[in-house]
């Protein structure tokens, strides 16, 4: 297939996009305390106020305002100390107002008659029970009324959201002990190449370690997906034929690294083409980097196929920009983070195709978008950039000063 014959990233999308419904993630309900790193497959409403009733946020004593109007230093106010709210026990047969307080704990809650609650600091004993009070309170003073948090019926999280530990903190405190959350698309990554060796061999001549398997994979975890298969394949049509066979059985996704360039080794291609039945959807994108790319799909074992090229840094924007936005789109993910940063330099664009530019940020009075330039291949670039930019098939560059709007890595 004439490589020349490529199509934009938005149309390898919508290809791929067409075989989603066989592929529709389905929902599963998990324990919360399992749920970190999952994606939310529906909104979730509280159904009750939190907190439940009125909770002083300080250690103190909880009073009605009007007795105090004329504490001070010089002239404290005395107050008759009738009870201690404990927590965890029920606080209702205390009262508090004229002329007496409650002394009540963080957290605790603040009992009928009180409607301030005035810190220990400003406060002093004087036998079991008479309090002096150097300061006059307002009313609310240190109370968070009921609902204040959290009403009842407000949306906590909403669907497409990777749930965090705060997330589960949140879910906890109103009751949920478990979360409807999407089953993740179960990945294969197959690295091809009779060049690479595992991170751990020292290379020897002609060899370079296999680093698309980590990167996908890692990005793949990042993004809420279930990596059930790594391997470094040699170029060996067999041995190919056999891992992509094998992977079919249980994956979703199989992404094939390297091989999809021109060459008399590309058999990524004419490999997809006979293991998946719609055979190959795309071969090469009007991207740069990422134009040797190729996808596919497979109805019988309902499984996607995306051949990356094989330098990391286009492995892993193609990646990006095809699988991960067709995952966040089939999961209600909102898009990923972008900041708009001024560019530093001109930087020139691919004629014809949609350039990516990976950049570091600085900040100064403006954000600053510096570019990293590297020769293909090159590793260390994806450490340094804190993102990239993009540049449409029809734009020529950008010049020094411009805004551009960058997709954070992170």
């Amino acid at each position: 297939m004439n490589l020349l014959n490529v199509d934009t990233i938005h149309e390898t999308r919508t290809k791929m996009e067409k075989y989603c419904p066989f592929i529709s993630p389905e929902t599963e309900q998990a324990d919360l305390i399992h749920a970190a790193g999952r994606i939310l497959a529906s909104d979730l409403s509280s159904v009750e106020n939190i907190p439940p009733y009125r909770r002083s946020t300080v250690d103190g004593y909880a009073v009605s305002s009007m007795d105090l109007g004329a504490a001070s230093e010089m002239l404290p106010t005395f107050l008759t100390i009738t009870g201690e709210v404990m927590l965890g026990s029920d606080s209702s047969g205390l009262k508090a107002g004229s002329g007496c307080c409650v002394y009540t704990p963080t957290g605790g809650e603040v009992v009928t008659g009180a409607d301030a609650v005035v810190m220990t600091e400003y406060c002093e004993t004087f036998g079991e029970n008479m309090l002096a009070v150097s300061r006059p309170a307002s009313p609310g003073e240190n109370i968070v009324q009921p609902g204040e948090d959290i009403r009842s019926g407000e949306i906590l999280l909403r669907k497409g959201r990777l749930l965090t530990a705060q997330d589960i903190g949140t879910l906890a405190a109103a009751g949920f002990s478990s979360v409807p959350v999407f089953v993740p698309w179960k990945v294969s990554i197959i690295s091809t190449g009779d060049e690479l060796v595992p991170p751990d061999t020292v290379p020897g001549p002609g060899q370079i370690r296999d680093v698309n398997t980590y990167a996908i994979a890692a990005r793949s975890i990042r993004e809420g997906l279930c990596v059930v298969r790594t391997a470094a394949v040699k170029d060996d049509w067999e041995s190919l034929l056999r891992a992509l066979e094998s992977a079919k059985a249980d994956s979703d996704i199989i992404v094939l690294s390297g091989g999809s360039s021109k060459g008399k080794k590309d058999m990524s291609s004419e490999l997809i083409e006979k293991v998946a039945d719609c055979g190959v959807l795309t071969h090469g994108i009007a991207a740069k980097p990422g134009k040797p790319t190729i996808t596919g799909f497979d109805k019988e074992s309902r499984t996607m196929f995306i051949g990356l090229p094989g330098h990391p840094a286009a492995a892993l924007m193609v990646f990006e920009q095809i699988l991960i936005r067709i995952w966040r789109g089939q999961t209600g993910q909102s898009e990923e983070r972008t900041v708009r940063a001024k560019i530093t330099v001109n930087v020139q664009s691919a004629p014809g195709r949609r350039t990516f530019q990976l950049v570091t940020l600085q900040e100064t009075d403006d954000t600053l978008a510096i570019p990293l330039f590297a020769k293909s291949g090159m590793i260390s670039p994806m450490t340094r950039a804190d993102g990239y930019f993009e540049m449409s098939e029809n734009q020529e560059g950008v010049r020094a000063g411009d805004l551009v709007h960058v997709h954070l890595w992170k």
